[in-house]
């Protein structure tokens, strides 16, 4: 994939075939194949996936591990 736009949370990327694609911050594709790259930043400026995004310092560090407990 190429050419790579940022758009609400979502980057929006070119597959090798030409078409375009929505991306979640975790690389799976979740919305397309669209025809423009114009369409492509419309759909990724409105849409909604299940859960929010995570702020851009979240997505950076794993998760926070509870202390496990002693039997």
């Amino acid at each position: 994939m190429s050419a790579t736009r940022n758009a609400n949370g979502y980057s929006v990327s070119q597959d090798k075939d030409g078409q375009w694609w929505i991306i979640n911050y975790h690389g799976e594709q979740v919305a397309g194949p669209l025809p423009s790259k114009a369409m492509a930043v419309e759909v990724a400026a409105v849409f909604q996936d299940e859960r929010a995004a995570p702020a851009a310092k979240e997505r950076d560090t794993a998760p926070a591990r509870s202390p496990r407990r002693k039997k």
